[in-house]
């Protein structure tokens, strides 16, 4: 256990209790709870509430902090060159390597927080519409020469974000299963399966 040291302000203190609920969080999953969170701290339940106000507002900034990680690492992705189907492999590879590289947090987000509070919920819906926006915008810039509709790339993107978050969600219970060859099955997916590439008349 990480006792909190002295803060000189509330944000400071605030930042510092946060980092050990994240601790907690990335060590138990969905088992962390606020005792365990306190106890990491090195404060009582009390002093954590006075903070957060209630266990919803420490989710709620848990949630923020790895949502806000996750979209900056989606947002790098879709600016890969080498067209669009390097730009989406890209970018369904940084969702999922981030549920790689912290299993546990991606487990609390879904499995506890959204479960229990109706605004983490909404933060991680919202996660997965700014996701679907950002593709879609990306859709559009890659089909200059051959043109999507608005109505179309929103769509495609929605339905490409749902999946691989429905994907990332399976994977989490088989680990087993390399990154690549789901990147990859995605990926033939919708680009061969599906033919993301060669839009129907």
């Amino acid at each position: 256990m990480e006792s909190v040291a002295a803060a000189t302000t509330p944000e400071q203190r605030r930042e510092q209790l946060l980092e050990a609920a994240d601790r907690v969080v990335q060590r138990d999953g969905s088992a962390a709870s606020m005792n365990l969170i306190a106890a990491e701290a090195g404060i009582t339940k009390p002093i954590l509430y006075r903070h957060f106000g209630d266990k919803g507002g420490l989710y709620r900034a848990l949630a923020a902090r790895h949502i806000d990680q996750l979209l900056a690492r989606l947002r790098a992705a879709l600016v890969t060159r080498g067209g669009l189907t390097a730009r989406t492999r890209a970018t369904v590879d940084a969702y999922l390597a981030a549920v790689e590289e912290q299993p546990q947090v991606y487990r609390f987000l879904m499995e506890r927080a959204a479960a229990e509070d109706v605004d983490v919920r909404g933060q991680v819906l919202g996660l997965v519409r700014r996701f679907g926006d950002e593709l879609a915008a990306g859709l559009q810039a890659e089909s200059a020469l051959a043109p999507i509709s608005e109505s179309r790339a929103q769509v495609w993107a929605h339905g490409i974000a749902g999946m691989v978050q429905a994907a990332g969600d399976w994977w989490l219970d088989h680990p087993d299963v390399p990154r690549e060859v789901v990147v990859d099955e995605l990926i033939a997916l919708m680009f061969g399966e599906f033919g993301l590439g060669t839009p129907p008349a």
